[in-house]
């Protein structure tokens, strides 16, 4: 069967702090008197990735709800300051969360909408499964892209995670398709790809950092070349 639809994840797939997490973090914390380089956040970053993977193997459901979502975002930020050796309180942990829970401080890569022009206009339906904070709705309306996706499920309106099947169930029940009519863009293999293969879905990693040079099945580099996969499939 050809693909009928493409559903998306939403960070780092589609979206992603404005001018990127590293500057993002060092200008915050700078602003505070630590002088941190973004290569430095990065490697931070590194550290805790695994943080994740804990909160999805403990079932901690860390959208689910403003509590929740402050609760585990905060111990991401004081495990990652205590990497970079600055001092905290509490209160610099509260300041990087209020920041990167702006949809100001949010954009679109510049890949997003070019490729999801050709894919409406190839007859594709769109449609996002995302782990976030129910906010999404509101940055998707800010960035000018909420409309194209008819179908949005959203981990903080839904109580389920990524890489919980029942989150992908709910999309493809929306859109009244299966899963083989289905591919999943994400760019984590643990999150997106695993589980979307699993129901049967076709997955794609995007890979923009070449984090995972060595993941097999579908991996691009660039939003623009999943158009070309989408004909290969079909």
């Amino acid at each position: 069967m050809p693909v009928r639809a493409v559903l998306f994840d939403v960070g780092e797939t589609l979206v992603h702090p404005a001018p990127s997490f590293p500057e993002l973090f060092s200008t915050v914390v700078a602003a505070e008197g630590h002088d941190r380089s973004p290569e430095s956040v990065t490697d931070a970053s590194r550290a805790v990735f695994h943080r994740f993977s804990e909160a999805a193997r403990d079932v901690e459901l860390w959208t689910t709800s403003p509590e929740r979502s402050a609760r585990f975002w905060k111990s991401v930020y004081e495990r990652m300051l205590r990497q970079l050796e600055i001092p905290d309180d509490g209160s610099l942990a509260d300041v990087l969360y209020a920041t990167f829970t702006d949809p100001a401080n949010y954009a679109l890569f510049d890949d997003v909408e070019p490729t999801l022009d050709e894919l409406e206009a190839a007859g594709l339906v769109l449609a996002i499964v995302s782990n976030f904070e129910a906010w999404l709705e509101e940055l998707l309306g800010t960035l000018g892209v909420r409309d194209r996706f008819g179908v949005r499920v959203i981990s903080g309106r839904e109580g389920v995670e990524k890489p919980d099947a029942r989150i992908f169930r709910l999309a493809l029940d929306r859109l009244a398709l299966d899963p083989t009519d289905a591919m999943y863009v994400g760019d984590n293999p643990e999150f997106d790809v695993a589980p979307a293969a699993a129901l049967g879905m076709t997955p794609v990693l995007i890979d923009r950092r070449d984090r995972y040079p060595d993941e097999h099945g579908a991996r691009i580099r660039d939003l623009r070349e999943l158009p070309n996969l989408v004909r290969a499939v079909a």
